[in-house]
């Protein structure tokens, strides 16, 4: 939006009237008096008139370290969510970029900026992700090799993105994967026979979980963490 007609949308000036306290330099954005407009107005920026604040958002980026157990939800009847581990007045403002299932744990990004997120979990940029994975059965030796080329889902009558498994022992394996799909890695594993017992993404992109954040903690994302989203991301990791 023009920052004229956000002048005039928020305050009883007409637009052309909003020019000219413009140009007469009464109106600051983000603490500096602007001349212009045409000016493009950003969402998070404190915008005043004469003083007044008629904008004032601050952005929120957070990773949080979520515990089993808990929804990947902003309010749930009979199931903790992970917005009740956030001050309440922060958790009213944000949402989840990227889900994850109640039995699952791990990374999870939560903010206020939806353009923002939907660069993160667009199907089309295939951001990686990837998993910490613990199965009930030994991993089979033609695990790798089926995720990389494909696991049909007959649901969605389509065939997974290839996916890199790393064996971490009989039971234990690193998986990279480039949807969400619904239970996509449960149903990847079902598909070969096997069954997940546990769950935990260490990253998204290349925002990794902090190891220093215990379950239930939080973060700010750091200022390359956030401008990570907009820049072609690790194919995989190692």
């Amino acid at each position: 939006m023009k920052l004229d007609r956000f002048i005039s949308n928020r305050t009883a000036h007409s637009r052309q009237a909003a020019r000219l306290l413009i140009a007469s330099g009464r109106v600051q954005v983000g603490g500096r008096v602007t001349h212009d407009p045409r000016h493009e107005v950003d969402q998070f920026v404190a915008i005043s008139l004469d003083g007044q604040l008629l904008q004032a958002r601050e952005a929120h980026f957070l990773m949080l370290h979520k515990p089993v157990g808990y929804l990947s939800a902003t309010r749930d009847p009979q199931h903790p969510t992970v917005m009740e581990l956030l001050p309440a007045a922060l958790g009213e403002q944000l949402h989840i970029g990227g889900r994850l299932d109640r039995g699952s744990s791990g990374l999870l990004i939560l903010t206020n900026d939806g353009l923002w997120s939907r660069r993160l979990t667009e199907p089309g940029i295939k951001l990686p992700k990837t998993y910490h994975v613990t199965t009930l059965r030994p991993i089979s030796a033609e695990t790798a090799e089926r995720f990389a080329v494909g696991i049909y889902m007959t649901t969605e009558q389509l065939t997974t993105s290839p996916a890199q498994l790393q064996q971490l022992g009989p039971c234990e394996a690193r998986l990279t994967i480039y949807e969400g799909r619904y239970h996509q890695i449960k149903r990847m594993f079902h598909a070969v026979g096997n069954q997940v017992a546990a769950l935990h993404r260490e990253s998204m992109g290349d925002i990794v979980l902090d190891q220093a954040l215990l379950p239930g903690q939080y973060r700010a994302l750091t200022a390359a963490e956030i401008a990570s989203v907009d820049q072609p991301a690790s194919a995989s990791r190692s």
